[in-house]
């Protein structure tokens, strides 16, 4: 009675140790943590740092509260301020680490592959004009005999993921 139920539980915690343990559930959870810190880090240096400053180069350096003071019926425009800014920086961050420096490193990627001379891997029958291997000595079509075909580069198909 109990086996059944021990069986059906074990199965089950095989089938979550193979899900979480993958590798990109891992890597996820990582980045998860890490843009937390990050954000975590932005906000502090927002708050203690860049709005300070500004609120010192504003004049409002004698109201109490500082930035957080500027509101206006319960508005608090001055927190909202520093939470935009604060925004903007994770975006702008995220901007330039992911869409700049990963498209950077494509085009580079890119680059590198294109001056790579390309092989042949099929030559044209000048019987027919169909295309065949390279390799081939008589035409799949024709039959005509190839051993003095012009070579015509083709490039093989790669699958760019």
């Amino acid at each position: 009675m109990f086996q059944k139920a021990v069986g059906v539980v074990k199965a089950n915690l095989n089938e979550f140790k193979e899900f979480a343990f993958k590798g990109n559930l891992i890597q996820l959870a990582i980045g998860v943590v890490l843009g937390g810190a990050f954000g975590g880090l932005i906000t502090s240096f927002v708050n203690n740092l860049f709005m300070p400053v500004i609120n010192f180069v504003t004049g409002g350096g004698n109201r109490a509260g500082g930035y957080l003071g500027w509101q206006w019926k319960g508005i608090m425009f001055g927190k909202f301020i520093g939470d935009l800014i604060s925004f903007l920086m994770v975006a702008a961050a995220i901007f330039i680490l992911m869409v700049k420096v990963v498209g950077l490193i494509a085009r580079l990627s890119a680059r590198q592959q294109a001056e790579q001379p390309v092989e042949a891997t099929t030559k044209t029958c000048p019987y027919c004009i169909n295309t065949v291997p390279v390799k081939a000595t008589r035409c799949g079509f024709c039959t005509s005999d190839l051993r003095e075909a012009t070579v015509v580069a083709t490039p093989a198909v790669t699958n760019p993921a």
